[in-house]
């Protein structure tokens, strides 16, 4: 006769109910989620602003557990800081190409550059409200890295400044940090329009640029860049 088992009596324990499935994890490669993570928070600036990135949400959205997310950036700061540096090294890339463009004259890269800052501040604004808002700024919560690069970039602005001054593109009897200062002030107002949706017509940017580049360099209208 078969001896019933220790455990199988009327009296012995039920078996333990099972666990319910838990939704898994994305995975990723070392590297790959902290890119999922940039890309990520960049889309949730566009759907919702600034304010509306936390770590948690970024977590959720990536599929990842807030441990994952906080190994990459300690803090929202620090993950802001990151993707501003990204639009930096984005801006000091670009400008390095149209300064080193010798198929066109001085006057065509100015004309260039002020066509790019425009569209690049259109169609990246989370990377353009980083870079250059109140989010981090304002609130004087930058990191040590991100001061150094933005630096970097406006010391750039002043040098490309000074040689299309050298040039006779920009007005040499001008200040060159001071005349830096209001290009700068005249374009970032411009895209701050865009961005905001104050101008919303597309169709119009090539014409706004050019205006532009006609005030600065002092080019009557009609006159193409040489």
């Amino acid at each position: 006769m078969r001896k019933k088992s220790p455990d199988s009596g009327p009296n012995s324990p039920s078996p333990r109910p099972k666990r319910p499935a838990t939704p898994e994890k994305a995975s990723y490669h070392h590297g790959d989620l902290r890119r999922a993570l940039i890309e990520a928070t960049r889309q949730m600036i566009r759907d919702g602003g600034v304010e509306a990135v936390s770590l948690r949400k970024l977590a959720e959205r990536v599929g990842v557990s807030r441990t994952a997310a906080y190994h990459y950036f300690r803090d929202k700061n620090v993950l802001l800081c990151t993707l501003a540096e990204e639009g930096f090294q984005r801006w000091q890339r670009q400008v390095a190409q149209i300064c080193a463009d010798d198929s066109r004259p001085p006057a065509a890269r100015f004309h260039a550059y002020i066509t790019w800052y425009m569209t690049n501040a259109a169609d990246n604004p989370e990377y353009y409200d980083l870079m250059f808002g109140r989010a981090i700024w304002k609130r004087q919560s930058a990191t040590d890295s991100l001061k150094t690069i933005a630096y970097a970039v406006f010391q750039k602005q002043v040098e490309m400044t000074r040689e299309w001054q050298r040039q006779g593109v920009l007005p040499a009897e001008e200040d060159s940090l001071r005349l830096a200062q209001v290009t700068w002030g005249v374009l970032h107002g411009l895209a701050r329009l865009l961005i905001d949706g104050v101008y919303t017509a597309d169709s119009h940017m090539a014409e706004i640029c050019a205006c532009a580049a006609r005030i600065l360099t002092r080019r009557p209208p009609g006159m193409t860049p040489e």
